[in-house]
């Protein structure tokens, strides 16, 4: 993750005054830092990664940072097994950062998630600027292109795209 694309993760949780983030792909625990860094002093991180070797290894990041561990709650799993057991409109902030062929259904477990004026942000809607080139694509960079048609038409969502890192897709839900 680009220091541009922590730093709009920061400025995003922080304009939600998040409280509640859910983060799909824990990945290393980077993006999961930036956010913990934008959130409420009391607010929880939810994040969701089927590799619990990730999990354990953003976990020590995350103390390593000074964070207390009550402050993120890891759950191991494939993110379309674990989003639905989450509660409905919990959430003040979205990140998608997982399985690139999944994402139209992870915008439609964000939008249960949001509560209104939440924010969904997907990571990486470039796609090493793949989604602007012409000619065949592979099946992901299709899939992004999916969610950007969907996100654009929506008439639940207001949009941005923030050209930062490989590109930050942002949604208000109404």
């Amino acid at each position: 993750m680009s220091p541009s694309t922590g730093a709009a993760l920061r400025m995003l949780a922080a304009t939600v005054d998040a409280k509640a983030v859910a983060e799909i792909g824990t990945g290393t625990g980077v993006s999961g830092i930036h956010l913990l860094h934008g959130m409420r002093p009391d607010g929880v991180l939810t994040t969701v990664d089927p590799e619990p070797e990730h999990q354990q290894f953003a976990r020590q990041a995350f103390r390593a940072c000074g964070f207390a561990s009550n402050r993120a709650r890891f759950i191991p799993g494939r993110a379309l097994d674990v989003l639905p057991r989450l509660a409905d409109a919990g959430y003040d902030l979205v990140f998608c950062d997982g399985d690139r062929l999944e994402l139209l259904e992870y915008l439609a477990e964000s939008l249960r998630l949001l509560r209104p004026g939440g924010l969904v942000v997907f990571e990486g809607v470039f796609a090493n600027g793949r989604t602007v080139d012409s000619g065949p694509q592979p099946t992901e960079v299709i899939r992004i292109r999916e969610l950007l048609r969907a996100v654009r038409e929506s008439q639940e969502l207001v949009t941005s795209l923030l050209p930062v890192g490989d590109g930050l897709l942002c949604a208000v839900k109404r």
